[in-house]
């Protein structure tokens, strides 16, 4: 989406990695521990792989075309409010600089970049004496030529430099200086007509992939043994996914995705703060990365021994805009004293759901249900709405002939999920469905069945809400460590609704005891499944639920009602901001437009858009906010 597109509530906090495992079958209940912007990786921001190769950054008119056909709250269980604050309208993420996240790390502090420096300790590696010689290798034209190739300027050329002295020490230290001074190429050494010559080219050109794959592992490097093996560093990006910057950095330091490790996920719509850990790679390289990267910054750079893991994180702190509000300020104190009292209900975001026309919800039914004809049918049928064209080309020509390598030749990307699956049906036939779909990655499988168990409770926590409001009640549950424990009436008496929970259907959970219970068992019987039974054929597929508070408290609330008159201008002071002694924004006491500013921290397993949709009483889905956002537009 471009920088000044009006969004209005845009739900569009987005994952790139696929869901959680809290279905995975475990002898223990746990606490649900899927979470926005951290915690469990998760599906892709809006579901994307359920439609693996649609994109949501489609034309306005093409993508409000799409999501006529998309859900709306109502659809997935949302239904209620905690408070009876009078609601208004307000724009959220106008321009993805209106959405700061910040990583809460397992200590509690939150995660800044605001350090650049290098540790003090890579002066102890021997390497660091021949720095010198090194740099006195290359000449000033060479570092020009390559510094241009660098920025992309000729990314599918080379720079050849002549090696007059041929020795493999002179060798090795060009190819030293010009992969420490210039991150992102490579070398390789080539002869020509008796003369030996030093060929740089770009990691990003597609030739340079080719030789890539060709060419030997490159050599060790020296690592002190009093230093910790992974360096752990901060990972500043705008607009980008997190595996997106992940696979930019593997690609510049020539490393698989697989070598770093984070906490959490986080938003591509934002400007977002985490750490990362890489394993064996030098802060000294990572720092030389600055030159060069989009929109990514490194720093606060430290040596440990130990990686990180996902969901080891506290939480995440936010910082939103809200632009053109329409509330009075009585009405913003109201609504944001509200919210940090009491909460807002801890409901599963709409993009647990997917944005297109077939729900992964659905798929996940089918699947739980052992109807793999269903799950092919779900996800490679036509559907209506705006659609990449290679995609309806595909879903067109499986619908016509049902031969899967014709529809795969459709697909310029065969990495999305119809591509995986079609791969799956021509490798293993349309008799063995469940191989087939198995060469969809795990994580994207099982992002199906989660999105049915969180339809399953959000359905019964509205109901729960209808029923009992916030009041606890007899039956209800709560938690005493991992174990979950039914209120009596006097229990019940003394709780609160913060402490009451829910469970996600599985097999090692049990349900409250009061009349809602009972609709779990209903509602899973409408649909086919039994709950006593949540066990599947295929392991993978078992659920064994979890359990997920009702309603959740933000810590560390504050608000403030700001004016401004240029839509353009930032209304957050970032951490590259701070770093480059940009002034912070100054707000006016009087402007044509009113924005909300509002910062506040929710723990693991929590939406902010479910928080702001508390305060703004507005349908979160992206179907509702088209729909305001073309009035809006009008």
């Amino acid at each position: 989406m471009a920088d000044s597109e009006h969004v209005p509530l845009q739900a569009g906090e987005k994952r790139v990695c696929p869901e959680n495992e809290e279905g995975t079958p475990s002898k223990k209940p746990r606490v649900e521990s899927d979470h926005e912007n951290g915690g469990q990786s998760r599906q892709d921001e809006e579901g994307e792989p359920q439609g693996g190769a649609s994109d949501v950054e489609e034309d306005g008119e093409t993508f409000a075309d799409m999501m006529k056909h998309g859900l709306t709250e109502s659809d997935v269980g949302i239904l209620k409010y905690v408070s009876d604050h009078e609601g208004f309208s307000g724009i959220l993420k106008e321009r993805y600089s209106d959405f700061v996240v910040h990583e809460i790390n397992k200590q509690g502090k939150i995660v800044q970049l605001d350090d650049l420096s290098i540790p003090a300790d890579q002066e102890e590696a021997p390497e660091a004496e021949q720095q010198p010689t090194e740099s006195d290798s290359l000449s000033e034209e060479q570092k020009k030529q390559l510094g241009e190739l660098q920025l992309f300027k000729n990314k599918e050329g080379n720079v050849s430099i002549e090696v007059m002295e041929d020795s493999k020490e002179k060798r090795t230290l060009v190819h030293k200086a010009i992969k420490t001074q210039f991150p992102g190429l490579e070398t390789k050494t080539e002869e020509r007509d008796g003369r030996k010559f030093i060929v740089a080219y770009h990691t990003a050109g597609k030739r340079a992939l080719a030789d890539v794959k060709t060419a030997a592992a490159p050599r060790k490097h020296f690592w002190p043994k009093n230093r910790g093996n992974f360096c752990h560093f901060v990972l500043y990006k705008e607009n980008k996914d997190t595996m997106d910057a992940i696979n930019v950095l593997s690609k510049f330091l020539r490393l698989r995705p697989q070598m770093f490790s984070y906490m959490g996920t986080k938003d591509k719509r934002a400007i977002t703060v985490q750490e990362i850990a890489v394993m064996k790679i030098t802060a000294e390289r990572l720092a030389h990365l600055n030159k060069c990267l989009m929109n990514l910054k490194v720093g606060n750079f430290c040596y440990k021994n130990h990686p990180l893991k996902l969901g080891e994180l506290q939480g995440n702190n936010f910082t939103v805009v809200i632009r053109n509000i329409s509330g009075t300020d009585e009405q913003v104190h109201q609504a944001m004293t509200s919210l940090k009292q009491t909460g807002f209900i801890n409901y599963f975001g709409m993009q647990r759901f997917g944005t297109t026309a077939v729900p992964t919800q659905q798929v996940g039914k089918a699947i739980l249900k052992n109807d793999w004809k269903q799950v092919v049918d779900l996800i490679l049928k036509p559907r209506p709405g705006a659609e990449k064209e290679f995609l309806v080309r595909c879903r067109e020509e499986w619908a016509k002939t049902q031969d899967p390598e014709a529809a795969l030749k459709k697909l310029p990307n065969k990495r999305c999920v119809e591509g995986q699956l079609l791969r799956g049906l021509s490798m293993y036939g349309k008799n063995n469905i469940v191989n087939a779909f198995g060469l969809i990655p795990r994580n994207n499988r099982l992002m199906y069945i989660h999105s049915y168990q969180s339809l399953v409770w959000n359905t019964m926590v509205s109901r729960r809400i209808e029923a009992y409001g916030l009041k606890p009640a007899e039956g209800d549950l709560v938690l005493k460590g991992t174990t979950a424990h039914v209120l009596s009436a006097e229990e019940a008496e003394n709780s609160s609704i913060h402490d009451i929970v829910m469970p996600l259907p599985g097999f090692d959970v049990i349900y409250p005891t009061h009349p809602v219970g009972e609709g779990y068992k209903e509602l899973l019987s409408a649909d086919g499944l039994d709950i006593n039974n949540m066990r599947h054929k295929v392991k993978d597929y078992s659920l064994a639920g979890a359990y997920r508070r009702v309603v959740i408290r933000p810590s560390d609330v504050s608000w403030e009602v700001i004016h401004y008159d240029d839509p353009k201008i930032s209304l957050v002071h970032t951490d590259f901001e701070k770093l480059e002694n940009k002034p912070a924004p100054v707000f006016k006491t009087e402007g044509k437009d009113r924005a909300l500013r509002m910062e506040f921290s929710l723990p693991p397993s929590t939406y902010a858009t479910m928080a702001i949709r508390e305060v703004l009483k507005l349908d979160t889905s992206i179907k509702k906010q088209t729909q305001l956002n073309t009035t809006w537009f009008n």
